[in-house]
């Protein structure tokens, strides 16, 4: 039996122990099955990946850790590029088109990163974020055995994105296992100095990332100017909401949902984006 078959039946053991609590959150009709993925890849984060992030870190130099982020955040702008032309941006395309460009080259493959000096922004959009701004619904919340906080549709955009990568275009199975493992450690140990903190602020984590990752990912498909929401109280809609999602006086961002991507599933505090299915055969 393949690794990843043995990985979803552990974790699917650990979501059928949770299913005796009712939820009744419209946005996560499957609650208790994804608290017991969540509790599995919580488990798995603890027993294997914080300590590999742990170990990394002490081998691996801030410098180092520094190139391998501009590495993948390099590459990463291939597919920030088809997306951006997939939405209209034809202009943020020619620019992120332009990071790769330059980065690839003056930045020696990507490991300095050149183009931000020179006033080329990194941009981060997605298949997910796509689908969104084609009017497609999130669907419900998920929790994926290993990846961690998705919904329905980032989860189509995730398998197309992956499809779409630079390092799952590699064929040579133990580089592209290798670039990914690599990835998916320098993004932990990237979250090791943040853990406490978050966990100080988190009286159910699980809800706490739900609501983070779901709150981030209607930013990034309306960039940063998602639709006001109107509340039950709000009787005329000519009166301005007393709390409005792209309010600045009002609007506080969850702290783990403004910080750089992490995205893995097995962390506690992952609540955006993810590199890639790490046990691809």
């Amino acid at each position: 039996m393949s690794v990843i078959r043995i990985l979803l039946l552990l974790a699917t053991s650990f979501a059928l122990g949770g299913c005796a609590s009712t939820h009744n959150n419209p946005k996560d009709p499957f609650e208790s099955f994804n608290r017991g993925v969540y509790k599995f890849n919580d488990a798995l984060d603890k027993a294997i990946i914080k300590p590999a992030a742990k170990g990394y870190t002490a081998v691996v130099p801030a410098p180092g850790r520094m190139m391998v982020t501009n590495f993948f955040s390099n590459i990463d702008d291939v597919v920030v590029t088809a997306n951006d032309l997939l939405q209209l941006k034809v202009k943020q395309a020619v620019a992120d088109c332009g990071r790769f460009v330059v980065n690839s080259t003056v930045g020696l493959f990507g490991l300095a990163d050149v183009a931000t000096a020179l006033g080329l922004e990194k941009h981060k959009e997605d298949f997910g974020q796509t689908l969104g701004f084609w009017g497609v619904g999130n669907g419900p919340y998920m929790v994926l055995p290993i990846l961690g906080p998705s919904t329905l549709r980032d989860s189509i955009g995730d398998l197309a994105d992956s499809n779409l990568g630079v390092v799952n275009q590699i064929e040579q199975v133990d580089t592209r296992n290798q670039l990914l493992v690599t990835d998916m450690l320098n993004r932990r140990a990237k979250l090791l100095d943040r853990e406490s903190l978050l966990e100080e602020a988190m009286l159910d984590p699980y809800s706490f990332i739900r609501d983070a990752y779901l709150q981030r990912r209607l930013n990034q498909v309306y960039d940063g100017n998602p639709p006001r929401e109107k509340f039950d109280d709000e009787d005329d809609s000519s009166k301005p909401d007393q709390h409005s999602a792209n309010d600045p006086a009002d609007y506080v961002q969850p702290v783990a949902a403004r910080d750089e991507p992490a995205h893995f599933g097995v962390s506690r505090v992952w609540v955006s984006q993810r590199p890639g299915n790490m046990l691809n055969p």
